[in-house]
This record gives structure tokens, C-alpha cells and sequence, in this order.
């Protein structure tokens, strides 16, 4: 991630896409609760998969919380629908097919035959506050980790 990339302590960049049921998420629509917005290469991928098992497993404790999860690919709704439906996941999957939110977050890959066009998503996760504010950027741990780490954050955030 470079300077121009939201860092800890920065506004996260607002956006709107639509989910796997087609309606339309706008980041500033949930200010006044906790976003977790994790970013992922592809639907049904063996590690994607495991991702968003994981924070289906736990996403009691997330609600314990009243922290709304969003989960954004370049895949299409249909693919979102599908792989939600699958693994009877419980919340949004953003389309972000054109990559502009994800741009905005500095978590695509440039590849180096199509630059940003061939690239993807970088398994990246933003902890975004009541107030729109990024407050942890997770971009280091693996799938079942980053769940437990995110919801140990939360812990320590709401109950100081």
C-alpha cells in the first residue's frame, strides 16, 4: 500500500456496489456502527472459501458487536449469489467488476500482462469505525487468524 492509500486513522473511501441479491451497499449509508470490509480475490477459491466460512462460523459474535460485514471480489452478482447460497453465507457480497472501489482501497495487483485490468484482489480486510474512519487494516493474516484477531479488536475497542 502506498501514501495516497487510506491508512489507519483516515476516512475510509466511500462507495457503492451492489450485493449478490442486487441491492446496493453506500459505505457512508452505515455510519453509526462498525463496518468489517474485507476484500478477496474470488469467489470459491479454496482460501476465499475458507475466509468466508470463518466469518460465517462467527458471525454471531460480529452482530454481538453490531458490526455489519462486506465482503467485495471482482466477481458478478450471479457468482456472489451463487457462492453465498452454497456456503449459506449471512452477509453482503459486493460486485466491485470494475475495480474502482478496490483501487480506492490500494488492494489490487497489477498483473504484469494487463496491469490493473488482469489483476486482483489482494486478501486485505479494513476495520472501519462508527464515524467512517478506518481503525485496523488487517493484510497479514490467514483466513481463520484475521476472524479471531478482528473480533479480539472489537473486544478491546468497544470494552476498553
Amino acid at each position: 500500500m502506498n501514501e495516497e492509500e487510506p491508512r489507519v486513522g483516515t476516512a475510509a473511501p466511500d462507495f457503492t456496489l451492489p450485493d449478490q441479491d442486487g441491492r446496493k451497499h453506500t459505505l457512508s449509508s452505515y455510519r453509526g456502527h462498525w463496518v468489517f470490509l474485507y476484500f478477496y480475490p474470488h469467489d470459491n477459491t479454496p482460501e476465499c472459501t475458507e475466509e468466508a466460512c470463518a466469518i460465517r462460523d462467527r458471525f454471531p459474535e460480529f452482530k454481538h458487536f453490531d458490526v455489519n460485514v462486506l465482503g467485495v471480489s471482482p466477481d458478478d452478482i450471479s457468482s456472489h449469489k451463487q457462492f453465498a447460497d452454497k456456503y449459506h453465507l449471512p452477509f453482503a457480497l459486493l460486485s466491485d467488476a470494475h475495480k474502482k472501489t478496490a483501487k480506492s482501497y490500494g488492494v489490487v495487483v497489477k498483473n504484469s500482462t494487463f496491469g490493473e485490468r488482469g489483476g486482483w484482489f489482494m486478501r486485505v480486510s479494513f476495520l472501519i469505525d462508527l464515524m467512517g474512519g478506518i481503525e485496523k487494516i488487517y493484510d497479514e493474516v490467514g483466513p481463520k487468524f484475521q476472524v479471531k484477531k478482528v473480533l479480539a479488536d472489537l473486544e478491546q475497542t468497544q470494552n476498553p
